[in-house]
């Protein structure tokens, strides 16, 4: 007789952690985050996963000539939106997991 846990009941248990943390990670791609910079003026849309979906330039944006300006504010944008991607995704898999940590060896 061991006093320790099942370690079948343990096994069986982080197998249906991780299938549902499989499907958080899919589920993932249907979640949209947005970000803009410069007051409105660029737009990034990424999903869960972290792809870009979308960057939107405001017309006004594009008169002027300040080229710099613009790669500045689209990259501000994207490493927003990138940001708030992962912070949704670590949310999620975090309750999915719900502080389940697999035995050493078996994370992967």
């Amino acid at each position: 007789m061991s006093d320790g846990p099942n370690l079948r009941n343990l096994m069986e248990t982080w197998q249906r952690v991780q299938e549902q943390l499989n499907q958080a990670k899919d589920a993932l791609g249907d979640k949209q985050v947005e970000a803009e910079t410069g007051g409105g003026l660029v737009r990034c849309v990424v999903n869960g996963r972290g792809e870009v979906l979308s960057i939107a330039i405001e017309p006004s944006l594009m008169a002027g000539t300040d080229k710099k300006m613009i790669e500045d504010l689209l990259v501000g944008a994207v490493n927003l939106a990138l940001e708030r991607a992962r912070q949704v995704a670590q949310e999620d898999l975090a309750r999915v997991a719900g502080g389940f940590m697999p035995p050493p060896g078996l994370g992967e």
